[in-house]
């Protein structure tokens, strides 16, 4: 897919949002980040997101993440729309893009989806951007299929443990599980790294690349 990807570094794009006028590498600073973007304000799927959001932002911002919103309609039309989730406080800032500059280069175009006067709008998109301002994961989801907040706290955990260790996370993880070795890591390197010791599983290969610890 062309455009913004992972490995990519996020553009430090200036944008109006519900929290005054920002620079995108400014408001990340040295922290993670994930933006996002909605097609519209004043819809189902959107506004359940936002909710959803608002209640998992203090999760986030224990682990160090900061979270940025985007959106074609404008700041009052934020402003307006978040009074629809009196029960959370929305405390991150939603980018109003207006010309719909911004969602391009972020690489957040919907191929299908168009206002009523035939503009595009936004995907249902995610970046999970690391401190040193580059893209690490990208969800892109339809307008009709809303994100889910514990997968993308999951790849979160993910992301962040494999980071500082010589590792992956298998299928399904969660946090707490066992991880597996890279296999880029000898036997000899695997008994330094890991002296809580790890387990191999026996596969038909025998070539023991499956590799077993818990951090």
């Amino acid at each position: 897919m062309p455009g913004l990807t992972i490995g990519d570094i996020i553009p430090n794009l200036e944008a109006e949002t519900t929290q005054g006028k920002i620079k995108l590498h400014d408001y990340i600073g040295n922290s993670w980040a994930i933006v996002f973007s909605h097609p519209s304000d004043f819809t189902p799927v959107c506004t359940t997101e936002l909710a959803k959001m608002a209640e998992y932002s203090k999760v986030f911002k224990e682990k160090g993440v900061k979270l940025i919103g985007l959106s074609c309609d404008d700041v009052s039309s934020h402003n307006e729309w978040i009074k629809d989730i009196e029960a959370y406080s929305v405390d991150y800032p939603i980018i109003a893009d207006t010309k719909r500059e911004i969602m391009k280069q972020l690489n957040m175009v919907d191929p299908e989806e168009k206002d009523s006067s035939g503009n595009s709008l936004p995907s249902r998109a995610l970046h999970i951007v690391g401190p040193d301002k580059k893209v690490v994961l990208s969800f892109l989801y339809p307008s009709t299929t809303g994100r889910n907040m514990d997968e993308v706290v999951r790849v979160l955990e993910s992301l962040q443990k494999v980071k500082h260790h010589k590792i992956a996370t298998p299928a399904n993880w969660k946090l707490g599980d066992d991880v597996v070795i890279s296999p880029t890591v000898s036997q000899e390197e695997a008994q330094k790294m890991f002296p809580q010791g790890y387990k191999t599983k026996d596969l038909p290969s025998q070539k023991g690349y499956l590799r077993f610890t818990n951090l």
